[in-house]
């Protein structure tokens, strides 16, 4: 892969195009100097959790990863729109808050890339961030059931988890993120929570680490199941207390590689 360019790029304008999977097409970047170039390992790893989170069912053909730039935490790195199992560490792009790319060669964009820059702009604490339409999680944000955490392994849904409706704000839309504002607002609605879920869309996770926000992102889809399991069994739910949850994230995060080694042997990442 060819380093992310240090050098200043000038504003060439856009040609815009809606795909299928919510890409927009950019001619050139116009972001201006790059946060510096990125070790490989940490672009192996962006790619690597893409594949990971597409084997355990919570990407299919759409969403997407990305992490804060670790040189300068106004930019963050994530794919180039491209279906999550077929991404490379020569997918990856430097992307700052204003969603523009420091060099897109010509490659286009996710358009939701805005849920990522609000997030990063709004939450210095994120290092990461998963966009999902994890299949189990939708329930949840169409109803008034509450998502509760069910075990430990998703203690850090016991503090609640916060729903962004589009249409509060906005109205009708096609319930894409496809704008700052749309974006600002969807960061409001997590607060300082670790997930968010959307209504009729899907779901955000973030982390102080890619890895705990891939292990987020997996079980939270595997607590929607059980929870839908528990509800259909009947009877009051004794999910995890707050402060239940706080103790057992705690563990959770020191373990969480783990849960990465396995599932990155599962995808062959390097």
């Amino acid at each position: 892969m060819r380093r992310i360019s240090c050098a200043v790029v000038a504003a060439l304008g856009f040609v815009t195009a809606n795909f299928p999977d919510g890409a927009f097409a950019q001619t050139a970047a116009s972001a201006t100097v790059s946060g510096s170039p990125v070790d490989r390992a940490l672009l192996e790893d962006i790619a690597t959790a893409s594949r990971i989170l597409a084997d355990q069912g919570v990407l299919d053909a759409f969403g997407h990863v990305s992490v804060r730039h670790p040189k300068n935490p106004e930019r963050f790195l994530m794919s180039r729109s491209l279906a999550p199992a077929l991404v490379t560490a020569d997918d990856i792009l430097e992307l700052d808050f204003a969603g523009n790319a420091v060099d897109a060669r010509g490659r286009s964009l996710f358009l939701e890339r805005f849920i990522h820059a609000e997030i990063y702009r709004r939450r210095p604490d994120v290092m990461a961030i998963v966009h999902s339409h994890s299949p189990a999680v939708i329930p949840f944000g169409v109803t008034t059931r509450p998502m509760l955490a069910m075990y430990h392994n998703a203690a850090f849904l016991a503090g609640g988890v916060p729903i962004f409706d589009i249409r509060d704000k906005f109205g009708a839309t096609d319930m894409l993120v496809r704008n700052g504002e749309i974006g600002r607002a969807l960061a409001e609605s997590l607060g300082d929570k670790p997930v968010v879920l959307m209504r009729g869309h899907g779901n955000v996770t973030t982390g102080p680490t890619l890895q705990v926000a891939v292990f987020r992102a997996v079980y939270t889809e595997v607590n929607a199941r059980l929870e839908l399991q528990a509800i259909g069994i009947g009877g009051p739910i004794t999910a995890l207390t707050p402060e239940e949850g706080v103790k057992a994230d705690k563990v959770n995060e020191q373990i969480v590689g783990r849960a990465w080694e396995l599932w990155k042997q599962r995808v062959g990442g390097k």
